[in-house]
């Protein structure tokens, strides 16, 4: 769905940084759309021992994603939840809380001020992210076991055919025809008189924490723009060939966006692509917590060896 650019747009914004546990390469490319709706945040040092990583892929408009960018990371550090080492519970306050905010009268003007009025009262963006730290953390899509080259999902693609959605969306007074909530899921959906972990469209995280190792390399976060086009599996083995060669990974991250992009405008390879790829230092002693923005599940759980 959508609207398609006679050409792509291809100019990407790409960045690169580290610190003594990690380091990180970030793409992004509005290609064949319109507008631009992805965001990004990238903060390796988001406290003395946190670092945090996520993609904001837009929904229908480019407010909710910027906002989330601007806004959510801190949500998660000041949230008093932090303070007590309990990063999970932080973060799920934190998504919850980005609702609130944008239904307020400051976060509306301020959606406004983004461009795009009347896309300010719900969390309906796709988010991805991780957050990396001791404590524990919030993640995306995939994490890379070096040895076997096997990819490892940290989430889930909540589709509206999922159990737990399906449930949550009908109990709600929702529908699903063609795989989209109450036939087209551009709009934003909004029960006063349910809370916001029971509204057809919800703001509620998927929250997951993995145990890292020293076998674990990197962890890919990115759009559907990328997962549309190719499996977990894919990505990684693409990604690891080309760090035989390139150090640079923001120079992977454009590599993959580029294996990505269709040649011709319609179906998948059309869409926003954003990526980073966060590769991890020796040793690994730490958790990261993967999260997405439309399920209610919270989950703990000790990486398969």
């Amino acid at each position: 769905m959508g609207v398609y650019l006679s050409t792509p747009k291809t100019e990407k914004v790409s960045a690169n940084g580290e610190n003594d546990r990690l380091r990180f390469g970030v793409s992004s490319m509005q290609g064949w759309r319109t507008t631009m709706e992805d965001a990004h945040a990238a903060y390796p040092n988001l406290d003395d021992c946190t670092s945090f990583f996520g993609v904001y892929d837009g929904h229908g408009g480019k407010a909710v994603s910027k906002f989330c960018a601007k806004y959510l990371h801190k949500q998660v550090l000041i949230n008093e939840a932090n303070s007590s080492d309990d990063l999970p519970t932080s973060v799920h306050k934190a998504f919850l809380r980005m609702d609130e905010m944008m239904k307020g009268q400051r976060g509306w003007r301020e959606l406004n001020e983004m461009g795009e009025k009347g896309n300010g009262n719900k969390i309906t963006d796709m988010l991805e992210g991780i957050i990396w730290s001791p404590k524990g953390g919030d993640s995306d899509k995939l994490e890379d076991r070096w040895e076997s080259e096997e990819a490892y999902n940290l989430s889930t693609d909540h589709k509206p055919d999922l159990e737990g959605e399906k449930e949550r969306i009908l109990n709600a007074g929702g529908f699903i025809v063609a795989g989209r909530v109450n036939g087209s899921d551009m709009e934003l959906k909004q029960n006063e008189l349910l809370p916001a972990e029971r509204q057809i469209v919800t703001a509620e995280p998927e929250l997951k924490t993995v145990k890292l190792s020293e076998d674990d390399e990197f962890i890919v976060l990115a759009c559907d723009g990328i997962w549309d086009c190719m499996s977990s599996q894919q990505v990684v083995d693409f990604i690891h060939e080309c760090m035989k060669t390139e150090h640079n990974l923001s120079t992977v991250c454009e590599k993959l966006i580029d294996c990505c992009l269709a040649p011709v405008s319609g179906g998948d390879g059309c869409d926003n692509m954003t990526v980073i790829v966060v590769q991890l230092k020796k040793p690994v002693s730490s958790l990261a917590t993967s999260s997405t923005g439309q399920s209610a599940a919270i989950s703990e759980e000790m990486r398969p060896k």
